[in-house]
């Protein structure tokens, strides 16, 4: 498959075929990337080959073992999403010099927020929405780690975050507080009355602590429990808890929906808990962009 010549230009060709190897990847597979590129599979097939022939290297194995990445692979996709990038913060360049409200938004937002009474994401999208229909948005849900590693390699132009432990390299504009309790489920032997539970009986129970980087209060909290499993967020802490086996904190508003059917508790909730400020974060330093301003004026 190794051309004669090495690859001597880039054209727009090449890199709609780039952009499609990319969803491919983000999907999984071929067929998960159909409905996504609004292509057929073998449509798709078709042009991962020929992108492969240009670049003179197999990018993926695919077939009943499923879908999987070469090593080749995995570095056309690094070099892809640098360029892509690259790409974009041109034509944002441009448009910012043009006052142009056009072309992408690239929004990390840290997983569960959507159930905040407060809605000033929803309703600052939908405003920014309102001024150009030329804005494509992009949203990633994930943990804050992933999400100021993403801000830094600019693959992220904005994140939302809970500004627990500020980084030097981002900016912060807070956005609201988030409270978060201890909570258990309904099936949890401290379901029962409020009165028989007190703080040092938190440590002859299994805990659920997430994994990501936590503050010297909410550090202080966990130390109280008996953490035996991690989660990557709050989800995961989610699932863990109601298996019945594992108490943790959540987002009050986040386990709202679970306290209102009787499926959890927050335990001795007004000891055990903590607040986080939420914020939108930005790479200090980055480039001027119109369609960030905009979106951040409406927050």
């Amino acid at each position: 498959m190794k051309p004669k010549n090495p690859l001597s230009q880039v054209s727009d060709y090449d890199l709609r075929l780039l952009r499609l190897f990319k969803t491919v990847v983000e999907c999984g597979s071929f067929s998960a990337a159909e409905s996504v590129l609004g292509i057929t599979r073998s449509a798709v097939s078709l042009q991962m080959a020929d992108l492969e022939k240009r670049l003179g290297m197999r990018l993926c194995q695919r077939g009943r073992a499923g879908f999987a990445l070469t090593d080749e692979g995995r570095e056309v996709l690094r070099a892809s999403e640098v360029l892509l990038t690259a790409v974009e913060n041109f034509r944002s360049e441009v448009n910012q010099i043009n006052r142009q409200l056009k072309g992408e938004l690239n929004i990390g937002i840290v997983n569960n927020l959507v159930t905040l009474p407060y809605m000033r994401i929803t309703h600052a999208l939908k405003k920014l929405r309102e001024q150009s229909d030329e804005v494509r948005i992009n949203i990633s849900m994930s943990t804050p780690g992933e999400i100021e590693r993403r801000l830094f390699d600019g693959r992220l132009h904005i994140g939302v975050i809970p500004l627990d432990l500020p980084l030097s390299g981002l900016e912060y504009n807070v956005l609201y507080t988030e409270r978060s309790s201890l909570y258990c489920s309904h099936e949890h032997l401290f379901f029962g009355p409020a009165e028989s539970l007190d703080v040092g009986q938190l440590k002859s129970v299994d805990a659920v602590a997430p994994s990501d980087r936590m503050n010297s209060d909410v550090v202080n909290l966990h130390q109280l429990l008996n953490c035996t499993a991690t989660a990557s967020d709050r989800e995961g802490i989610a699932f863990m808890i109601l298996t019945g086996s594992y108490i943790g904190f959540l987002p009050d508003h986040y386990a709202a929906n679970w306290v209102d059917k009787g499926q959890m508790k927050a335990l001795l909730p007004q000891q055990l808990f903590f607040e986080s400020r939420l914020a939108t974060a930005t790479r200090k330093g980055q480039r001027t962009n119109l369609i960030v301003e905009t979106l951040q004026r409406f927050l």
